[in-house]
């Protein structure tokens, strides 16, 4: 569904990614695994038209993306939950979630969305007209992947979606991230330096390092591999 080939990104004199090459089969779970600055957010922000990349390619179902603008790479069905969650803290959470659905026009469909989002959510409904701003880091980041459900993608990116939260939420978030692949047959590519958690939810794996893919695996392997073990596992 997703193939990068070669990709190449610099920002000025700095290489961050070195020719990655990376491929997602439709509904499947894949995750991008490795240290700060290893580069897979700028993956991500490559593949969303945010940057520009040096070379390379990137091929959603067979099309080119490179070039194309990120409001043009979400109507082909592309979304993505940025690192940070980056909600619109002064607006309401409905307000953030018809953010999602900008592209939308048929009312019908948006009104079939957030009934989607809330039922996977509900703690969105609860807090459907408090401002985002005034969330726990927990309940921003449901937001965050509502407002990216709102455009009703074939296919989700996701940056670091454990990042600042809770424990206990960061099992429901990963909870919800399964199901939204389960029930909804969303393709995900999960960016998460929490190796453990990602790779008991994923398929497939990618370990980066300093901007090159240094191993690939079904998930359950990159678990059992000692270098992964002693470098993101916390084990020998």
């Amino acid at each position: 569904m997703l193939e990068i080939k070669e990709l190449a990104v610099s920002y000025g004199a700095i290489t961050a990614l070195h020719g990655v090459s990376l491929s997602v089969k439709p509904g499947s779970i894949v995750t991008l695994i490795g240290g700060n600055g290893a580069g897979k957010t700028t993956t991500l922000r490559t593949v969303s038209g945010l940057l520009k990349p040096q070379a390379g390619e990137i091929l959603y179902n067979g099309k080119s993306l490179v070039g194309l603008k990120p409001h043009r790479v979400v109507e082909l069905g592309l979304s993505h939950v940025p690192e940070g969650r980056m909600v619109f803290a002064n607006l309401t959470v409905h307000e953030n979630l018809m953010m999602g659905a900008y592209l939308q026009r048929d009312k019908n469909l948006i009104r079939a969305s957030f009934e989607s989002v809330f039922a996977t959510f509900p703690r969105l409904q609860e807090r459907e007209q408090q401002v985002a701003g005034t969330l726990s880091g927990g309940e921003q980041q449901m937001l965050a992947i509502g407002r990216a459900l709102m455009s009703r993608p074939k296919f989700l990116m996701m940056d670091e979606p454990s990042l600042g939260i809770a424990p206990l939420l960061v099992k429901t978030i990963f909870e919800k991230i399964v199901e939204i692949n389960r029930t909804q047959g969303i393709t995900i590519l999960l960016v998460e330096q929490n190796a453990n958690l990602a790779l008991e939810i994923s398929h497939f794996g990618y370990v980066l390092e300093t901007g090159k893919i240094i191993l690939s695996d079904n998930s359950a392997a990159l678990r059992q591999n000692p270098q992964v073990k002693s470098a993101y596992l916390g084990g020998g």
